[in-house]
């Protein structure tokens, strides 16, 4: 995703650059010391792309696959796990509003053709601001002809999703084998390999991924914490703290990122935002940003922080454990949390009436 800077001199080639590139943080651009590099040396987006993705999967490769029966847009059950022993695997994370994965998408449609029943291809949208529709409409507008599903986030968090897009392949073994971002020859070797694969490797027993109820209106909030960019660990529950809790999840790239392709999320995102900055001051509700790990990391949060003066503590939901236990997919999401620490109201990205809904939470 496409780099956010706050130093000047960049800031009209990288508006050039804009639609090129993919979220990251403001860390990776040249400080002011650094401004008489040229922009284009100073970062490389698919570098960074490929650093995330490659530091998320390392631990992954050689374990087994996860255990995860998916559902395709037309309806079609596919168990992952009934594959491991008889043919690869390939799974590629990608979004409706990504630019590097709809410039990859022509390649990933000739993988599909070319290999047919050989290996099994999914694309695998992140569920992450985004919606079937979407999804069906970028199908027929890019000619693709795979299975694709919707995460609700089971395969985001087996898989250590960070950037979009990010290639999962796993081996007729049932073994992870690579993980990466870009589309290049290290990644097409990496599929002649799994493709080249022993018939008689021993299957795999796939990796369990338990399912999580998603907390709804009057469910207890227990047991979830986070640690904030200042370190201190924070327990999601309001029980016994006096204060009424506010969630606010969003994505540090959502506002500028999403202005074109999503201009409503953007705009929601900036006013929640705002709004939050402004209730926080009367002191009547605990807030807590709570950031998705994709394109993001613990710096983004703190480039975000510094660029927006942002006063409420943020946190990195790194793993998806959190946005997952309260079934986020949709940026912004804000959950209120009572008194009593169970989940009072829950506002999505076009609702409007955060003040009231936080007046009303604050008053019981």
């Amino acid at each position: 995703m496409p780099i956010r800077t706050r130093t000047i001199l960049f800031g009209p080639l990288l508006a050039l650059m804009i639609s090129s590139l993919g979220p990251i943080s403001v860390a990776n651009a040249a400080s002011d010391t650094q401004s008489e590099e040229p922009a284009a040396e100073a970062y490389d987006q698919d570098a960074d792309g490929e650093r995330r993705a490659k530091s998320a999967g390392e631990s992954l490769i050689g374990q087994p696959g996860p255990d995860v029966t998916i559902t395709t847009l037309d309806g079609e059950k596919i168990a992952l796990s009934e594959l491991y022993g008889e043919k690869p695997v390939y799974l590629k994370f990608w979004a409706t509003w990504c630019v590097p994965c709809r410039q990859q998408m022509p390649g990933f449609q000739k993988i599909y053709e070319t290999y047919g029943d050989e290996i099994q291809v999914i694309a695998v949208n992140t569920g992450f601001s985004d919606t079937a529709e979407a999804a069906r409409q970028y199908r027929e507008e890019m000619g693709l002809g795979m299975p694709i599903t919707i995460d609700d986030g089971t395969l985001a968090e087996a898989l250590h999703l960070r950037v979009t897009p990010q290639h999962v392949l796993i081996d007729r073994s049932g073994h992870i084998s690579y993980v990466g971002h870009l589309d290049d020859q290290e990644f097409e070797d990496a599929l002649q390999q799994v493709m080249q694969g022993s018939d008689g490797d021993s299957a795999a027993e796939g990796v369990d991924t338990a399912e999580v109820e998603a907390l709804d209106v009057g469910d207890s909030v227990d047991g979830l914490t986070l640690s904030t960019l200042a370190g201190d660990v924070v327990e999601l529950s309001a029980e016994g703290s006096g204060k009424p809790r506010g969630i606010v999840f969003f994505a540090p790239w959502c506002e500028w990122y999403l202005e074109e392709s999503q201009p409503e999320t953007s705009q929601a995102c900036r006013r929640v935002r705002e709004t939050v900055d402004s209730l926080a001051k009367q002191d009547d509700i605990d807030w807590i940003g709570v950031s998705s790990g994709l394109w993001a990391s613990q710096k983004d949060l703190e480039d975000y922080r510094e660029s927006n003066d942002v006063s409420i503590p943020l946190a990195l939901d790194a793993s998806g454990d959190v946005y997952r236990a309260f079934g986020v997919r949709q940026i912004p999401t804000v959950v209120l949390i009572d008194r009593d620490g169970n989940v009072a109201k829950r506002l999505g990205p076009q609702d409007t009436a955060l003040v009231e809904a936080t007046e009303s939470v604050a008053a019981k």
